[in-house]
């Protein structure tokens, strides 16, 4: 199975991201702003909203005389021991706040061994996720999570997919055609959220954006009760200029 990379906003600020993180780890007794911009080629502005990103996640710290240090996020995704972990909470972390700036339920999806596998969410009394009312697994043809990440991989990889998940009629909107899903996945912009319009569920909207790290396909993605659709777009656009401390938390 061949994956398809296309560089998305998230992809390329993740990696300018970790210009500055390894320009500011080769400087352990701290290294300037100016001295960063000159190591890593980037722009003043560019690389003053990376450093209030990082700042904020915890990865590098300001010390008494302006200089940047390695801060304990950094540290502790770096560790051997417990990384796992410490991955696992920096990416809640991030999610809530997510789920509180697009005001909807966030996910983070992977594709794993040939299936579609929901890791971590948050959702709250406000924000509700959805009811799993179908196997996530055998509904991707439906869901906005299913379809990012088919279009992460070749044709041959969604041919494999569908051809072990037979595409069932959930809602009376539901793709069943494989050449119209296959298409449509296809025509798929990887810089455009995707979006599932009642598909997997009556009551249920969602987008997702793909958050693919080296060769592990991934997505985030968010859902609203659909008397809240009018939102859509604007959240999925809101998540998707917001993917790159997911991105970065998976790719350190």
């Amino acid at each position: 199975m061949a994956l398809m990379h296309e560089p998305t906003a998230p992809y390329r600020s993740a990696q300018d991201a970790l210009r500055v993180l390894e320009t500011v780890a080769r400087h352990t007794t701290g290294v300037s702003d100016a001295e960063l911009a000159r190591e890593t080629q980037l722009g003043t502005e560019r690389l003053t909203t990376l450093l209030r990103m990082l700042r904020r996640e915890g990865y590098v710290e300001q010390i008494t005389d302006g200089a940047y240090v390695a801060g304990g996020a950094l540290a502790r995704l770096g560790a051997a021991q417990g990384r796992d972990e410490a991955v696992r909470t920096q990416l809640q972390r991030i999610l809530r706040r997510l789920r509180d700036s697009v005001g909807a339920a966030v996910y983070i999806s992977r594709y794993v061994d040939g299936e579609v596998k929901v890791t971590q969410y948050a959702d709250g009394p406000a924000t509700p996720a959805v009811h799993e009312w179908v196997d996530f697994r055998c509904s991707a043809h439906a869901t906005a999570v299913g379809k990012s990440l088919l279009t992460q991989l070749d044709h041959n990889g969604r041919r494999d997919h569908l051809s072990r998940h037979r595409m069932a009629r959930l809602t009376s909107r539901t793709i069943t055609s494989d050449k119209l899903l296959l298409s449509r996945l296809a025509a798929q912009p990887p810089t455009v959220p995707v979006l599932d319009l009642q598909e997997y569920a009556i009551g249920t909207v969602c987008a997702a954006v793909p958050i693919t790290a080296g060769s592990s396909v991934g997505c985030l993605a968010l859902s609203l009760p659909v008397e809240h659709a009018h939102r859509l777009r604007q959240a999925a656009d809101t998540l998707n200029r917001n993917a790159a401390p997911v991105l970065l938390s998976l790719t350190i």
